[in-house]
């Protein structure tokens, strides 16, 4: 849900910046490149550090790129599959590295095995999530369901608690306790998540074979039928001759 309304939002603000950039000759494609490494640098120069403040507006800065390349596209109409795998594989190494400087950041200096293990299954789990709609897509099935959490859902969550967090580095007490909260919400979210896509895609997958097996039922009646009809006619035809036979002299 937020995923569709933030991205409604965003497109019209980015829309006049994504034609500036064409204007000034820039792909799509250098875009999602810059924006990708951008992200990367804020989540694992400053997140293993604990820097979570500096760290989240760097990533900020760079992950409306997501949004900027797409538009860009569409202005330029040039969308096209490279376009979108591109987009979409660069997305995944993005969240990886924002959930892997949190993992670094625990394993490290802060000090913490369990919240260290939270951040690495948020990091699994947000891939796996995003694996079962493609997977399923691939296959032929429409996976009609979002989930609790998706990618945005995620994004936000993880990266509002990182930035609130980092405000202990300023003298602002006890609210560095944010971020463990939101790497829970969304450990426990992206788990339940997973479970309603696999559900549905176990759900449709089912009614497929289903639909499958009844067309296959039906074309099998209906050429049985129409062979009988065949034989019938030969029947008829065969006696009809022998009749004929009969009375010629």
């Amino acid at each position: 849900m937020l995923n569709k309304y933030a991205r409604a939002f965003f497109t019209r603000v980015l829309t006049p910046f994504a034609a500036f950039l064409l204007r000034r000759g820039v792909s799509p494609d250098a875009v999602t490149l810059v924006g990708t490494a951008g992200v990367m640098a804020g989540a694992l120069v400053f997140f293993p550090r604990g820097e979570f403040f500096w760290g989240t507006i760097v990533i900020t800065l760079f992950v409306f790129s997501d949004l900027v390349d797409g538009n860009m596209a569409r202005q330029a109409g040039v969308s096209s599959r490279w376009g979108a795998f591109l987009d979409s594989t660069l997305d995944r190494v993005a969240d990886g590295a924002i959930f892997g400087g949190f993992a670094l950041w625990y394993a490290g200096n802060g000090d913490n095995d369990v919240l260290c293990a939270v951040s690495i299954f948020c990091l699994a789990s947000g891939q796996v999530v995003s694996y079962t709609k493609a997977r399923g897509e691939s296959i032929g099935l429409p996976v009609a369901v979002n989930g609790l959490i998706e990618r945005a859902e995620r994004l936000v969550i993880s990266l509002v608690a990182a930035g609130l967090a980092g405000l202990h580095a300023f003298g602002v007490p006890g609210i560095d306790i944010l971020l463990p909260i939101a790497l829970w919400i969304v450990a426990v979210g992206s788990l339940v998540t997973l479970g309603q896509r696999v559900v549905t895609v176990r759900r449709e997958s089912a009614e497929a074979e289903a639909e499958a097996a009844a067309g296959a039922g039906a074309a099998g009646a209906g050429a049985a039928e129409t062979g009988a009809a065949g034989t019938g006619a030969a029947g008829t035809g065969a006696a009809d001759a022998r009749s004929q036979g009969g009375e010629s002299p």
